[in-house]
């Protein structure tokens, strides 16, 4: 007699001082994060697949790949698109694959996944993701990636939480965060200009409610050094913040989460741009034998 299989693998819960947090063994996710009983990182039903990329782990490649199509080495390779609205190749290898835990405690998980390679990406690459609960900082993302190949290896990374404050809406909360640039996209939402954001609606140096306004953009030239997307709910005094640093995240993207309901913000650190793989922009490259790590953290703040 068969058993059930959920569809987001195991779920690991874990603890520290007012934070709770829940992680998928599938796609190595962030099913949820709470602070004193109010959501941060909004949640789904846990044995339905994550809706809109919902906490997603993005290896090798964050965002779209153009048509599916890129070239690196001399060579062409072809991606298998999952995105036909945009016939692009989305948000990577690793995401709906079973992890391995390799380390779990009451505060901390480390999940593993050994990525053999396809026609086309036949680059292995052995990835892990490790979470980390602190009562003091909140939470800990490290996403890490091992080129255990024979040849150097195109490579991006991100994740993909959606921020809120207590699962309402985002409409009603304020948003604020520091980027001087802003990728537009063309309606296939591949880019086009890079712009500044002094003066236009992606300026959210100052913070502002969110009210009616929809987002789906990559920003970078963020701060040196930390940088943080902070959305807070002045009903509850109450925010959820995510923070990286520009060397490891130069890249951010933000989703008003339509098909979410506007319930929750993505909030994408990135290691590059969306098609980096054909522009080349921030492309990592990893040598045999090199690895890399992005981290980030998401905490509360009360007030």
């Amino acid at each position: 007699m068969s058993s059930i299989v959920n569809a987001n693998g195991e779920l690991i819960t874990l603890e520290a001082g007012d934070y709770t947090a829940v992680v998928t063994t599938v796609g190595a996710g962030l099913h949820s994060l709470a602070f004193r009983g109010q959501d941060l990182v909004l949640p789904y039903p846990a044995d339905e697949l994550p809706p809109a990329f919902a906490g997603k782990t993005l290896m090798p490649w964050p965002n779209r790949v153009n048509g599916g199509a890129y070239s690196f080495g001399g060579q062409r390779y072809e991606l298998p698109v999952n995105e036909a609205a945009t016939g692009s190749a989305l948000h990577g290898l690793a995401l709906w694959s079973e992890w391995r835990v390799e380390q779990r405690s009451q505060a901390e998980a480390t999940l593993a996944h050994l990525l053999h390679g396809e026609p086309g990406y036949p680059f292995p690459l052995a990835l892990s993701a490790t979470y980390a609960l602190d009562a003091a900082t909140g939470l800990r993302i490290e996403l890490s990636a091992l080129n255990c190949g024979p040849a150097p290896v195109p490579y991006g990374c991100g994740s993909h939480p959606y921020l809120t404050v207590g699962g309402g809406d985002i409409s009603t909360c304020e948003l604020s965060f520091r980027a001087g640039k802003v990728l537009l996209t063309d309606d296939k939402l591949q880019p086009t200009d890079l712009v500044d954001t002094k003066g236009t609606d992606f300026d959210f140096s100052d913070a502002r409610r969110i009210a009616s306004q929809s987002l789906d953009h990559a920003f970078t030239n963020l701060p040196e050094g930390e940088w943080d997307v902070i959305l807070r709910n002045p009903a509850l005094q109450l925010a959820a913040v995510l923070q990286s640093t520009g060397d490891q995240a130069p890249w951010l993207q933000l989703y008003s989460g339509e098909l979410r309901g506007r319930k929750g913000l993505a909030v994408e650190p990135m290691t590059c741009p969306p098609d980096a793989f054909n522009s080349g922009q921030d492309l990592v490259v990893l040598e045999p034998g090199q690895s890399h790590t992005l981290a980030f953290t998401i905490h509360a703040l009360e007030g």
